[in-house]
């Protein structure tokens, strides 16, 4: 006569998981966890005074929609946010030994998977300082012809513009947008108009629910003569960047490591470009169900073979 195998199974249910880190703290995973997805942004980098390049936005990793992150349950993971970058220093004075570049972002780090996002590159300053590099490189200063900041390492975002002043230098030149998460940092000219200098656009993603921009770069200073449009941030959290015409530029925006705009000059003097903004960690834990016990599939085929399987 048939009879019962071992004790009745206890079964566990996990509702998905969705962790939002705008701080430094700790992630401690489900009791039955085994993987994760993430999304990790780095600081955005500050803009670069005088003429000066947008800020690099921060570096921007994610494997939403690709393959899971294998961890452990019931157990802490550190996560660190990284500051944003500081904006160029402008000390009062109209020449380029009163200006500063941009300060790049710090790093964001989930430790599992041992996940690292790098900050953002400044924002050249000056007439002639080329963008740093970083998750995304800071753009090149606008009057004198210069270079945007390269993305590094590989991956993570993309290049500062150019600046594209002359040689002998030119009040009407735009510094250039800092890269984003989504493209490159826009080169200068000098066009009066938000696109020109612009930051590069941030990059979408969907792990809260909703497709959500993030890492968009800040927008180059406006040039000193007959400037009076702002050159636009990066969708993303890009600042925009300040102009004679329209003088307030904008910081880039908390916990979407956006970088900052550039700091114009406006006579008689250079203006402090913005900071960029911090970077923000997301988790996503899918729902899972686990048993208390289970059969190996040897011990199953000889209790049915024996008839003692139930």
């Amino acid at each position: 006569m048939p009879r019962l195998i071992g004790a009745a199974q206890a079964v566990t249910n996990q509702a998905e998981q969705i962790t939002t880190f705008n701080s430094s703290g700790t992630l401690t995973t489900g009791a039955i966890t085994t993987e994760l997805e993430y999304l990790v942004v780095a600081g955005g980098a500050g803009g670069g005074s005088r003429f000066g390049g947008g800020g690099g936005a921060g570096g921007l990793k994610t494997n939403f929609g690709g393959t899971p992150t294998p961890v452990s349950g019931s157990t802490g993971y550190a996560v660190t946010i990284g500051a944003g970058g500081a904006g160029g220093v402008a000390t009062g004075g109209s020449f380029t030994g009163g200006a500063g570049n941009g300060t790049n972002g710090s790093n964001s780090v989930l430790a599992a998977g041992s996940i690292t996002s790098t900050g953002g590159g400044g924002g050249g300053a000056g007439d002639s300082e080329d963008g740093l590099s970083g998750g995304s490189g800071g753009g090149g200063a606008g009057r004198f012809s210069t270079s945007g900041g390269s993305a590094s390492p590989a991956g993570q975002g993309n290049a500062g513009g150019a600046g594209s002043g002359t040689p002998l230098g030119g009040d009407v030149f735009r510094g250039a947008g800092g890269g984003g998460a989504g493209g490159a940092g826009s080169a200068s000219t000098g066009t009066d108009n938000t696109a020109n200098g612009a930051g590069g656009v941030g990059s979408p993603n969907s792990i809260t629910g909703s497709a959500v921009f993030y890492a968009g770069g800040g927008g180059g200073a406006g040039g000193a003569t007959a400037q009076s449009t702002n050159s636009a941030g990066g969708n993303g959290g890009g600042g925009d960047g300040s102009c004679t015409g329209a003088t307030t530029g904008s910081n880039g925006t908390a916990n979407k490591g956006g970088g900052g705009g550039g700091g114009a000059y406006i006579a008689p003097a250079n203006q402090v470009a913005k900071s960029g903004g911090s970077g923000v960690v997301i988790t996503k834990e899918p729902a899972a169900q686990a048993a208390s016990s289970c059969w190996d599939l040897r011990t199953v085929y000889r209790q049915i073979k024996a008839d003692d399987w139930v």
